[in-house]
């Protein structure tokens, strides 16, 4: 795991190594145990280490044994030792036991067919000195996030966009669009990032640049949902527990301890116990999160399933004030918007983490996506079955089974199905179906934002279009559930959950997160199981809950799907108000970003100033939390930037050769 940036500069003969190293210092959390620098004529990147696998040899660049293929990685290839032994047989002779290393080889032997032999989360940048091009992909999920700019011919690449914003050609701005896609639907789309000028390469992607610019976005693997009708249900089942089996067992992998996060659901535990007998002999340590307020808290359940595995756990109790004190350098780390408090809990979890002298945890995020975990399926399913008969007054009450506020408050229930569940009840050959409810209700947030920010967004076509048109031609064949299911995995799951609750939260204290359910065999086999064994009826899960059986108890196995969230109106309006708040919120300071038409903004903040103990809605809440989290965004990456220091590397490499392993002042010289 680390941190990964780069140039092929357009003109000139060397890359610039000072820019290099600059871009390195903002991602050193992401590495802090070395940092390597390549260059080759106008082809220089950077990579700060997080020590994991081969702690002693795996310093990076690292390349094939001819030279010819240098290759940098964020993440980690969990099924390298089988490739190794594969390469080997092919001839390839190892100098390392790096995964890194096998990326060089695997490139070497595959070309871009090496990321189908792949199993792991990673983003990677390989050079070809003969070809002189650069390779860069990222994994099927995109767990392990890459940026790229073009900044007047120089084409450049990073694990975060505040590595790019260092070069001197970067426009230090928001971009509407992105900012309107956020307010919609959680996140970017793939296409656009936070900053101007600035995207994502999107998950199972690659791109090659050469020396006349930057190649097509080639998409290199997709989720197919397709019903394998051959098999049993019990042969499907049993498939199930030996690839989560195995995916857990090769994310064990690592020459420093591995711990898991245990939520107190079925997912972490499930991960937590599967993980435990594969240990035998040693500690298992587990860590959680806990509240002080007790609607948000699972503190009884995770002593239950840590009691059960008989695991050291570590809980952090987090309060309004500990997530308001954290919430801005949450916000740094996510580099985007947010609607939610709820990333800032994990970041002081992992900080917990850190704090044991730990490095790498297992969790348990994708169970829910690829195996039919939350209400968004549920409710498609019962909308769809009201939608046949919409003048029913008996099937709509089926959703009183999925809220369960709405089975206590008949009156407010009978209200809240019409305005909210029954609008475009009939539109179900709408693709977006399943998620425009969703949409709508988030695209509330957008009466915030400026006149001129709207229709700068509007020129680049609404969100939900763009999402549209980027579904594959496959998608129209999947089944109502699968493609609920792929609409979440591409949008919340990719963009939001698998970063800013996920990887940038464990990077801001040098966590390596390991996501066993996001193992491609794993995934492709939940895309292979038959709906009814995802969905069945209106139960969640059921393939997975029976995979777990021998592993959990049945109180475990049987607990109702609980939504992780965070105090929101506590944390900004409670008791303690911090006072960022106050100076973010005030009218000079919202007009000052031209982003915000000042008066919405005042009109929510007033609902909070007036707020006791609720009276505030959901909506309200997303408003209010994606305010303050981009006026902290504008504020500390655009307004008043803290640039860190520039790294010194620990490993250089001109062309083929190493010119050192630890800096020097010579070395200094000499590049």
């Amino acid at each position: 795991m680390c941190g990964l940036a780069g140039v092929y500069e357009r003109a000139g003969e060397a890359a610039d190594r000072s820019l290099l190293l600059a871009m390195a210092g903002e991602l050193r959390h992401r590495g802090p145990d070395g940092t390597g620098l390549y260059v080759d004529g106008r082809l220089g990147m950077v990579n700060t280490r997080l020590a994991i696998v081969d702690l002693a040899g795996g310093d990076q660049p690292l390349s094939d044994e001819r030279g010819r293929f240098w290759a940098m990685q964020n993440g980690e290839i969990y099924n390298h030792v089988e490739l190794r032994s594969e390469l080997e047989r092919l001839g390839h002779v190892f100098a390392t036991t790096s995964d890194t290393e096998v990326i060089a080889h695997a490139y070497a032997e595959w070309d871009v067919d090496c990321l189908r032999h792949f199993n792991g989360d990673f983003a990677i940048a390989v050079w070809d000195r003969e070809r002189r091009e650069l390779f860069l992909a990222r994994d099927r999920f995109g767990v392990r996030p890459l940026f790229l700019a073009d900044y007047g011919g120089d084409v450049c690449f990073a694990s975060e966009a505040k590595a790019l914003l260092r070069h001197p050609r970067s426009r230090r701005e928001l971009d509407p669009v992105a900012i309107a896609d956020t307010f919609t639907m959680w996140t970017p789309l793939p296409d656009r990032s936070a900053f101007a000028g600035i995207r994502e390469l999107p998950p199972a992607h690659y791109v090659v640049v050469g020396p006349e610019g930057m190649g097509p976005l080639t998409r290199w693997w997709d989720l197919e949902f397709a019903p394998d009708e051959s098999s049993s249900e019990d042969e499907l089942i049993e498939q199930v527990e030996a690839l989560l089996v195995d995916a857990i067992r090769i994310r064990l992998r690592a020459d420093v301890p591995v711990a898991t996060y245990l939520s107190g659901g079925l997912d972490s535990s499930a991960m937590a116990a599967i993980a435990a007998r594969q240990l035998q002999d040693d500690t298992l340590f587990a860590f959680g999160v806990g509240f002080a307020d007790e609607r948000y808290d699972e503190s009884a359940e995770q002593d239950a399933i840590a009691r059960e595995l008989g695991t050291v756990f570590r809980r952090t109790v987090v309060d309004a004030a500990a997530i308001a004190e954290v919430f801005p350098r949450a916000v740094e780390l996510a580099e985007k918007p947010l609607l939610r408090t709820a990333p800032a809990p994990l970041l002081r979890l992992s900080g917990a983490v850190q704090d044991a002298g730990l490095k790498v945890v297992l969790t348990g995020e994708a169970a829910d996506e690829l195996f039919g975990g939350y209400d968004i399926f549920r409710e498609d399913k019962v909308r769809r079955f009201w939608a046949r008969d919409p003048s029913s007054q008996l099937r709509p009450l089926l959703l009183r089974r999925l809220n369960r506020w709405l089975s206590t408050d008949p009156a407010r229930a009978g209200g809240f199905l019409t305005r909210f569940y029954a609008r475009d009840l009939e539109a179900v050959d709408d693709p977006l179906y399943s998620h425009r409810l969703r949409f709508a209700n988030t695209g509330r947030c957008l009466r915030l934002l400026a006149p001129a920010v709207l229709e700068a967004a509007a020129r680049e076509g609404d969100a939900a279009a763009r999402l549209v048109r980027s579904l594959p031609p496959m998608f129209d064949d999947f089944s109502p559930l699968a493609k609920a299911q792929y609409l979440e995995t591409v949008t919340f799951f990719e963009g939001y959950l698998l970063h800013s609750q996920g990887d940038r939260m464990l990077m801001g204290h040098s966590i390596e997160g390991r996501f066993p359910f996001v193992d491609v065999r794993l995934a492709e086999l939940a895309a292979r199981l038959p709906d009814s064994l995802r969905l069945r009826g209106l139960k969640e899960k059921y393939a997975l809950r029976r995979a777990v059986a021998p592993y959990l108890g049945e109180a475990i196995r049987s607990r109702p799907k609980v939504p992780y969230r965070a105090p929101i109106r506590e944390v900004f309006f409670g008791e303690r108000r911090p006072d960022y708040v106050g100076d973010l919120l005030r009218p000079d300071r919202v007009e000052e970003t031209g982003v915000f038409d000042p008066a919405a903004v005042a009109r929510v903040t007033a609902k909070f100033e007036a707020a006791q103990d609720g009276g505030v809605s959901e909506t309200d809440e997303m408003a209010l939390v994606g305010a303050v989290s981009l006026l902290l965004l504008h504020e500390r990456m655009v307004r008043a930037p803290s640039l860190a220091p520039p790294l010194e590397p620990t490993r250089v490499v001109v062309g083929r050769d190493v010119v050192a392993d630890a800096w020097a002042e010579p070395v200094a010289e000499a590049i």
